[in-house]
């Protein structure tokens, strides 16, 4: 509800900075994208490097937090 408030108060006052946010936003999404994935790839990495460096913990029965 604020966001929408907000939105109506800079279309208002400030209408071409709205517009201009409101065309921008799809194509910096679509630019973002290609990053997200790439750190969602990253973490992936991370997590099966973990895994495997805490693999031989686990089958001697160290704790899991």
């Amino acid at each position: 509800m604020i966001a929408l408030l907000l939105w109506l108060l800079l279309l208002v006052f400030c209408w071409p900075l709205a517009l201009l946010a409101l065309v921008l936003y799809p194509l910096v999404w679509l630019l973002s994208l290609p990053l997200r994935l790439i750190g969602l790839t990253v973490e992936g990495v991370f997590a099966l490097l973990r895994a495997l460096i805490l693999l031989p913990a686990r089958v001697l029965g160290g704790r899991v937090r």
